[in-house]
């Protein structure tokens, strides 16, 4: 299966109950289980987390459906590129921007 790099993403910084770390842990699994779904990361310790995912293949509303039980709220939203995506994964981009 070929990718195109330019295809659009979107990005959505959520936040919601803080506590419970396995249904956090176990919704993050669902929405990985999810091809549509690029990542995902949920910190119930902080209440706070993104999802990264392909909105022409899968609805904002079956994300927050998905997270309706950690009472998840987008508190911000940014659309990128797969080719951005992979750019901003690489390893020595967190290095160096800490030196």
């Amino acid at each position: 299966m070929a990718v195109n790099p330019n295809a659009k993403l979107t990005r959505l910084e959520l936040q919601f109950d803080k506590g419970n770390w396995e249904l956090a842990t176990a919704k993050q699994y669902e929405l990985l289980t999810k091809a549509e779904v690029w990542r995902a990361f949920l910190n119930s310790y902080t209440g706070r987390g993104f999802v990264i995912f392909d909105e022409e293949a899968l609805s904002r509303e079956k994300i927050l459906e998905t997270l309706k039980d950690l009472n998840a709220r987008v508190v911000s939203e940014k659309r990128l590129t797969v080719d951005e995506l992979l750019e901003s994964s690489y390893s020595w981009n967190n290095i160096l921007e800490r030196t």
